[in-house]
């Protein structure tokens, strides 16, 4: 078995919207949620988020709150580690 892994899930979404700030999302996601390996890239109206965390539904909640969340994917990263599928 591999080593536990700190953030299991590999959350990744597209968030489109209006008026979005890449800069304000991703200072909102370091500053309330835990986890590592946060991206929050993209344009006013569409930001796409890639981020590690143990609580995926968290940011889910937090995005769909910005805009329309879609192309979801949340990956278990200690699954695969292990030899498992995610």
């Amino acid at each position: 078995m591999a080593d536990k892994i700190e953030f299991k899930f590999d959350t990744q979404l597209l968030i489109a919207g209006e008026d979005l700030d890449e800069d304000e999302i991703f200072d909102y996601i370091t500053e309330h949620f835990e986890g590592d390996s946060l991206l929050a890239v993209g344009d006013e109206d569409l930001i796409k988020i890639h981020f590690h965390t143990n609580k995926p539904w968290e940011i889910l909640e937090y995005a769909q709150s910005l805009g329309e969340i879609h192309d979801i994917v949340v990956e278990n990263m200690q699954r695969q580690a292990d030899g498992l599928k995610g």
